[in-house]
């Protein structure tokens, strides 16, 4: 039997045409009228369909926004045909949920799958609505489930931003603004064939005034797609598609996911924020940060795939000048994906054990560059490192994920994928975890290009379906992450989805996000902003090699040259770098530290310790796009800090800059990046006029 969610409803109003009304003390109003369910609750109204439609809007001031221009119904397609369902078999029950209300919707298709869905809402989140359906086959044929489309939105033509959860391509913009010809299929859970894949199963849309988002509340990296476009008209869409291609027996069932709709006011901060608590209530468990997360971080990939010992350790003066308290040991110090060895050319014998103490003895501690699942197989290469065949795929093949064809399934960058839900896996991922923090003495991982991974149709494994090897990838990054703590509880995992959004299979098991090479200014701070919705509002989130604020890629290489600290420290992101020092090797020239970058990093890391945004209380109180000019604010004991950007590094602003939030009073206001007044405000009145280049960072404390 597949999946059958079962849903026992007790003192039940049962409803089939005419009026009901039901009310108690969670504020919850639910009323039927012909068979359209009406939900009220103090935030938020929410009209459904029979057919599964949903209209979405929030409260305001006695008058409903919405983002929706309808009602859009739900899509089956079965027995590769559409299936609508049969009007007259339509029946309603609404039943108290303790703290809220639980709806049932019955109907029928003409080709006999009874259909069910059930809605929930909670006083907890009067915003949103959840839902789930379940088709069951009471005929006598086999019938077989093709697509579901669910929670269809139709917006209306108005001036909308965006954002999308979908680990879609390296360096793609997660929030952007609605413009005809967009088109977006937002693929969720299994990798695609660039290897990338996972993402946070949302979809939000905001305007000045309202926001709609979409999307599910299971914790699981479930595979489906929430396709958004936009119509050369201007008119956009969203929906939650399924793919099962199941075939149904007489008496089975086919049930989607715990969906939600979401109506709001903000931007994607407050409905990520909102999706997070809710997660959190269904048992999603967010791990703690160490105050050592905090810490300003040094990286070596400034030195690129070659580092040697002479290089990490030539750097440590410098580091200690800055009181950088973080240096990482990046990608290629290894011989073989999945063995992970120290290189016998650039750490030969002892040499990486000997770095990591001396690091140690300078009171900075060490992270260590690798990647989990992955397995190295003769034939391909990556960066110019041709493959060898890995010993752990040799003395294990049982352990790979296998295509449909019985073929090892490859995932970022051409690797061979060691399958996480098989026990032995599990058990040596414990094993190389302890080896590098335990025995070689590391503080912590950078697990990079971690996307997700394919289904698995090895039959070795005796998998209940091939999405189980997807399911089970937060398995072993929960190995990782808890080894790790046990060991050392100070230690820091990160991990880097490069340049797209996480995946909810691992995002629960790691205590510093990171931005995920962003491609300039922007996508450090809107990817800073995300990761406070996802993980709190003083979450540690690692701002990424401040060089990556401002980068060109030329025909043999990215070059990365920025210097924007400011869309770190002022979003209240932890600042880090890729610097060398001492270097004369024309290689390395875009991150030489200069005596003038010296200055510069030496300044902004002081400012960074001294004021640490990092550990404040992220406020968000500017909507992203529509509030000009970009603006941000973090709230600690008695001060507020704001920072206000023009767009990029170089762009210049004149004009007004709010500061919301604060109370009653007169208030100073100083740039505490130049040393100098800017003014004072009083609330009522807290806008000033000022002209600055790039960004403008300011205190405001109380007169």
């Amino acid at each position: 039997m597949r999946r059958l969610i079962v849903f026992l409803i007790c003192a039940v109003a049962l409803c089939a045409c005419g009026e009901h009304r039901k009310q108690d003390s969670s504020g919850i109003v639910v009323s039927s009228v012909d068979g359209k369910v009406s939900i009220d609750t103090p935030q938020a109204r929410f009209e459904v369909s029979p057919a599964g439609g949903v209209l979405a809007s929030v409260k305001k001031d006695g008058r409903l926004l919405t983002l929706d221009s309808g009602l859009s119904e739900d899509i089956l397609v079965a027995g590769g045909a559409p299936a609508p369902l049969v009007p007259e078999a339509f029946r309603i029950q609404i039943e108290d949920a303790g703290q809220g209300k639980r709806i049932a919707i019955h109907g029928r298709t003409a080709s006999g799958l009874e259909r069910l869905q059930t809605l929930e809402i909670y006083d907890r989140f009067p915003n949103v609505l959840t839902s789930t359906i379940s088709y069951t086959n009471a005929g006598r044929e086999a019938v077989r489930i093709d697509t579901v489309q669910c929670d269809r939105h139709a917006l209306k033509k108005e001036d909308t931003w965006a954002f999308f959860g979908a680990s879609r391509k390296w360096g793609e913009d997660d929030v952007v603004e609605l413009r005809p010809g967009l088109a977006r299929a937002n693929a969720m859970g299994a990798q695609n064939a660039d290897g990338i894949g996972g993402g946070v199963p949302v979809a939000v849309f905001w305007t000045r005034e309202a926001g709609l988002a979409v999307g599910h509340l299971d914790s699981l990296p479930l595979t489906l797609a929430i396709p958004a476009s936009v119509a050369q008209d201007g008119s956009a869409s969203v929906s939650l598609d399924f793919t099962p291609q199941a075939t149904l027996q007489p008496g089975e069932s086919y049930s989607t996911p715990r969906m939600f709709t979401m109506a709001f006011r903000g931007d994607y901060y407050d409905a990520l924020r909102t999706y997070s608590q809710a997660m959190q209530t269904r048992g999603w468990q967010l791990a703690s940060a160490p105050d050592s997360a905090y810490e300003a971080s040094w990286c070596g990939w400034g030195y690129l795939a070659d580092v040697t010992p002479k290089q990490m350790l030539g750097i440590i003066p410098k580091l200690k000048e800055f009181k950088i308290r973080w240096a990482t040991l990046d990608d290629r110090w290894f011989d073989v994906y999945g063995d992970w060895n120290p290189r016998a050319d650039t750490f030969p014998g002892d040499s990486l054990r000997k770095m990591v103490d001396e690091y140690h003895r300078n009171g900075i501690y060490v992270q260590l560059w690798w990647l989990p699942l992955a397995a190295e197989w003769k034939g391909p290469k990556y960066d110019g490192q041709a493959y060898v065949e890995s010993a752990v795929a040799r003395e294990h093949p049982d352990w790979l994920v296998l295509d449909r064809n019985g073929k090892p399934a490859l995932m970022s960058r051409q690797l061979e994928t060691l399958c996480p839900a098989v026990p032995e896996v599990q058990a040596y991922y414990r094993h190389l975890t302890e080896k590098f923090v335990r025995d070689w003495g590391f503080d912590g991982h950078k697990l990079d290009n971690v996307f997700s991974i394919a289904p698995c149709y090895n039959p070795k494994h005796h998998h209940k379906s091939p999405q189980d090897s997807v399911n089970a990838m937060g398995e072993v990054f929960k190995v990782i992450y808890e080894t790790t703590k046990a060991l050392k509880p100070y230690a820091v995992t990160q991990s880097c989805p490069c340049g797209t959004p996480p995946n909810i299979a691992w995002l629960p098991f790691l205590n510093q996000s990171v931005t995920a090479d962003p491609v300039g200014s922007v996508q450090v701070r809107r990817r800073i902003k995300m990761y406070k919705g996802l993980l709190g509002p003083q979450a540690p989130v690692y701002g990424d090699h401040v060089e990556l604020t401002e980068l060109e890629q030329r025909k043999d290489r990215e070059v990365d040259f920025g210097r924007d600290f400011a869309s770190t420290v002022g979003v209240g992101g932890v600042v880090g770098t890729k610097f060398v020092w001492p270097q004369k090797d024309a290689k390395y020239d875009d991150v030489v530290l200069t005596p003038d970058k010296d200055a510069l990093w030496k300044k902004w890391l002081e400012i960074y310790r001294t004021k640490m945004l990092s550990r404040g209380e992220f406020r968000n109180l500017y909507l992203t796009g529509f509030d000009q000019p970009e603006a941000y604010a973090i709230e600690k004991p008695g001060k507020m800090y704001y920072s206000f950007f023009a767009g990029g590094p170089h762009d210049r602003y004149r004009g007004k800059v709010e500061f919301r939030g604060l109370g009653a009073g007169k208030y100073r206001v100083f740039d505490y990046v130049n040393q100098r007044e800017v003014g004072t405000v009083e609330n009522g009145h807290a806008t000033l006029t000022v002209g600055f280049e790039g960004s403008l960072l300011v205190e405001v404390s109380r007169l």
